[in-house]
């Protein structure tokens, strides 16, 4: 009988001393809660550098849509400095996954549909195609520049975002020294 009683104060003090005991407990919150914060940390960092590249993007639209339209005429030396200028937007990030286009468009005045007059850059749209616009911009007989830029992000760590994402944007403004802006050799606006 004593050696019963003496089994149980043996067990019960140590099962006292084994949920005192706080040793390892650090040791296994760390094991379970660093991979969660290690994933959480590079999501993070991917997510902030996909905004910050779509920032970019945008602002390289606006860029080549904003030079263009302050010429009277442009040629390709002067595509070449616009897309050029246009790029270094995106620095520090890669520039070889951009692709973008400069177009001119006449809004028909009888059916109010957007015509490509020229088209300069990576994939340019033909002469006399449609481009859908929006409806606060159909002003029948007026010119617009329309940049289009499209960028393909490929996450650096790519365990949180396993795949490449495209981002893009587009940007319209009207010619600002002239009716239109005419592609040299042309030397003056014309219709399609």
């Amino acid at each position: 009988m004593q050696t019963i009683a003496k089994f149980w104060r043996t067990t019960r003090l140590s099962a006292c001393e084994f949920l005192a005991d706080g040793s390892g407990l650090a040791a296994t919150e760390f094991a379970v809660i660093v991979p969660l914060m290690l994933v959480m940390f590079f999501g993070t960092v991917e997510f902030s550098s996909a905004v910050a590249v779509d920032r970019k993007v945008t602002l390289m639209a606006r860029t080549l849509s904003d030079l263009t339209s302050q010429s009277t005429s442009v040629a390709d030396t002067d595509m070449t400095n616009f897309f050029a200028a246009s790029t270094a937007i995106m620095t520090p990030y890669s520039t070889t996954p951009i692709s973008s286009t400069i177009s001119e468009l006449y809004v028909d005045p009888s059916t109010l549909i957007a015509h490509v007059q020229w088209s300069k850059g990576s994939v340019p749209r033909t002469a006399k195609s449609v481009v859908s616009i929006p409806t606060t911009l159909a002003i029948g007989g007026t010119y617009l520049i329309f940049s289009e830029v499209s960028y393909t992000y490929t996450p650096t760590v790519g365990y949180v975002l396993k795949s490449a994402i495209t981002l893009s944007d587009v940007a319209y403004t009207r010619p600002r020294q002239s009716t239109c802006v005419y592609y040299s050799p042309d030397t003056a606006c014309t219709t399609y």
